[in-house]
């Protein structure tokens, strides 16, 4: 069984190989098979095969029977990718702790001071510029808390959020108890939208690490002068937004 160029190239980056995607998308297609039928059928040579099944089923993409001869079953793609998905977090936990333990301790001893990447930027045109521009390259996920004056800003960006919504991006709004009803509900076709009372400030978190915060008096013409945002990448810094942002979103109501 052949699948696209793209599903190969995400199941190698989750960690399969070659010969892997082959005998697990072969199983997919044809159920259980025994070593020898799926070596034929998939083009893996024998004397590699069982190498191969055994490191499906290792990783959680396989599984076996105990007739004789064994056969090999593909587990569903759900199933398998949780797995996958579970050992990463897990490896990722012992070696981040590893990590930290060891070379943290070296890196606050020498005295090194940390420059992470923050713009500050003033006036409602160069602030837009620049949100426009996340929302433009956004590809996973975009966060935005926009309060009751940013309705035109909001206007502004509707053509490129349609845009990220017919990509498939997912798109949470959180804003104001008092943003007109009308566009509350042409939002509600784009993304999920949240109301939170008494809401101010805003800001917008693109891809979990593109962050701008806006700061100062609300969003209008006539202060536009003295409204300033703060912009970073920092991985840091970007956590702490998302996490804040994460807290208002309890409490909240869904529009419908």
């Amino acid at each position: 069984m052949s699948v696209s160029d793209q599903t190969q190239k995400s199941l190698e980056e989750i960690g399969l190989a070659g010969y892997e995607i082959k005998a697990f998308t072969t199983l997919i297609k044809t159920g259980e098979l025994t070593a020898s039928d799926l070596s034929q059928q998939c083009g893996v040579a024998y004397s590699r095969i069982y190498d191969v099944l055994a490191e499906l089923e290792k990783k959680g993409w396989v599984g076996s029977d105990k007739s004789r001869p064994t056969k090999y079953f593909a587990k569903s793609p759900n199933s398998a990718l949780q797995t996958t998905k579970q050992r990463i977090e897990q490896n990722f936990a012992k070696n981040e702790k590893i990590i930290l333990g060891d070379l943290n301790p070296i890196y606050k001893k020498s005295g090194t001071a940390e420059r992470p990447d923050i713009w500050v930027l003033t006036g409602t045109m160069n602030i837009a510029t620049k949100i426009f521009e996340m929302i433009e390259t956004c590809r996973e996920e975009v966060l935005i808390a926009i309060p009751k004056a940013g309705e035109e800003l909001v206007k502004q960006a509707l053509p490129k959020l349609r845009q990220l919504h017919d990509k498939g991006v997912k798109i949470t709004i959180l804003t104001s108890d008092r943003f007109d009803k009308n566009a509350l509900k042409g939002l509600t076709r784009l993304a999920t939208v949240k109301i939170k009372k008494g809401l101010f400030g805003g800001g917008i978190i693109s891809d979990k690490h593109n962050v701008v915060i806006l700061l100062g008096p609300e969003i209008s013409h006539s202060n536009a002068s003295e409204i300033i945002a703060i912009c970073t990448d920092h991985a840091e810094l970007s956590g702490f937004a998302r996490e804040y942002f994460e807290y208002l979103l309890k409490d909240v109501s869904k529009v419908k």
